[in-house]
């Protein structure tokens, strides 16, 4: 396999596993608004069901077929997509860290039972995969190509 192959190969592993770890956080947490009764919980249980909603659309986005439906602005629809994936990973996770260590918005979250692992897990893959996506898909700097910005470089500026 090519390096240029593998480098492909990768940046969709990274992409659509980091969809499937969003979309987990999703489910994770609609899952929870309902069977552990979030729902009741005010201002939490809206941002449970806001954070499902936003893991759904984000998720079926980044495995959608992005360059076709979005043109030449795909590399900028996919940076955002990826970065909202990141966005509810860390932002989930730091909502949870807070809940469990004073509280957040009057509620605080106690123990981690396998709903809150699962959920951390889900985070952290989330927010991991989907950086190391946007870190991959970056043009390499090989030499060629670092000769053709010079050069291109020096053109502009005469």
């Amino acid at each position: 396999m090519t390096e240029s192959r593998a480098r492909r190969a990768a940046v969709a592993t990274t992409r659509y596993l980091g969809a499937a770890a969003v979309l987990a956080v999703g489910i994770d947490h609609i899952v929870e608004y309902y069977s552990d009764y979030y729902r009741a919980v005010p201002t939490i249980g809206t941002l449970f069901l806001l954070d499902f909603i936003a893991s759904v659309v984000i998720g079926l986005a980044l495995f959608g077929p992005v360059r076709r439906v979005a043109g030449h602005h795909a590399d900028r629809v996919l940076t955002l997509l990826a970065a909202g994936g990141i966005a509810i990973g860390a932002g989930t996770l730091a909502g949870l860290l807070v809940s469990e260590n004073g509280g957040l918005f009057g509620f605080m979250e106690t123990g981690y039972r396998s709903s809150i692992v699962l959920s951390m897990v889900f985070d952290v893959a989330a927010a991991a995969l989907l950086a190391a996506f946007l870190v991959l898909r970056r043009p390499s700097r090989t030499p060629a190509r670092r000769h053709a910005l010079i050069h291109v470089h020096k053109e502009i500026s005469q």
